[in-house]
């Protein structure tokens, strides 16, 4: 999880670049706060996929063979 701050930063970073642009430094900044955040985003849906059984309406697991190999292959032992 990114911290606070840092949320608070990227989002301080957002609005100034919208009112009145960023330096060559916030640019950096914001790029490098970005790509932190999205690497979080996205540990954290593959967290969640590893956990995901899809159901019919009759309860019938229909979990796309593409998932369930990600799943097997993700296993924690």
């Amino acid at each position: 999880m990114l911290s606070k701050d840092k949320l608070d930063r990227i989002n301080v970073l957002s609005k100034k670049s919208k009112e009145e642009g960023l330096t060559t430094e916030e640019k950096a900044e914001q790029k490098k706060l970005r790509e932190e955040y999205l690497k979080n985003v996205r540990s954290s849906f593959k967290n969640q996929l590893s956990t995901v059984t899809v159901l019919d309406p009759e309860g019938k697991d229909v979990t796309p063979q593409k998932l369930r190999d990600y799943q097997d292959r993700n296993k924690k032992h």
